[in-house]
């Protein structure tokens, strides 16, 4: 996760924010995505639930997160998303770092037409993105 988490740390939210209602059930983020990194060694697996909690594994690190993010994209086409990470193993990432539990970073979504695809962005522009995130087919929230 610090592979990401380093990438947006410079957008870290300070601020503890009201709990968020419930996403609805058919919220494009929801369920299961990989990320792929270092030429394919590594994975990262997120699982985003509809109670704005998510679990993400990372190497041998697990860890967990409260998010926001709004039920529709901005005029840009991207969703904001805010992720304040809650526990964590204290084990190694795809990247070697351990995440620190408390960490904030702010995002933002950009899905592909079809639903399986995304990019996480520090801006509402495609450049600066990681990704692409990609759906795990048969497994939602």
């Amino acid at each position: 996760m610090r592979v990401l988490t380093g990438l947006v740390l410079t957008l870290a939210v300070g601020i503890e924010a009201a709990a968020a209602p419930p996403l609805p059930a058919d919220h494009p983020i929801l369920g299961n995505w990989r990320l792929t990194l270092d030429g394919g060694r590594c994975s990262e697996v997120y699982h985003f639930r509809g109670d704005g909690t998510s679990l993400v594994t990372s190497a041998l690190e697990v860890a967990e997160s409260e998010y926001e993010i709004p039920a529709k994209p901005s005029a840009k086409g991207f969703y904001r998303m805010t992720d304040r990470i809650t526990k964590d193993n204290g084990k190694k990432d795809c990247s070697g770092e351990v995440t620190k539990i408390g960490s904030r970073a702010t995002n933002f979504i950009q899905f592909h037409p079809s639903g399986d695809l995304f990019l996480m962005c520090v801006s509402e522009s495609l450049d600066a993105c990681i990704g692409p995130f990609e759906r795990i087919a048969g497994q939602t929230t």
